[in-house]
């Protein structure tokens, strides 16, 4: 079986089919969400030292930040997504 691998960022990637959704950290929920990751040992830092700019919500139940903004990586989402229907 093949993934599809989306780039999230500084080399780091995500398997396309596994993202439930991708949002901005900026809302309390979300603040709430990352901080309940960080503690249940879920979180995947993948900012290298930046600043997150985007939240990635895997199916896993698995929380990823990124230093990529959030419309930048749906874009690139979507691409894949349209190229893997195109197939």
């Amino acid at each position: 079986m093949e993934q599809t691998l989306l780039n999230i960022g500084f080399g780091s990637t995500a398997v396309v089919e596994r993202i439930v959704a991708i949002v901005s950290p900026n809302s309390a929920p979300m603040k709430r969400l990352k901080d309940d990751a960080r503690e249940d040992r879920r979180l995947i830092d993948a900012t290298h030292g930046r600043r997150t700019r985007s939240i990635i919500i895997m199916d896993s139940n698995h929380i990823i930040l990124s230093a990529i903004q959030a419309e930048t990586i749906s874009q690139r989402y979507l691409t894949l997504k349209e190229s893997e229907a195109a197939k």
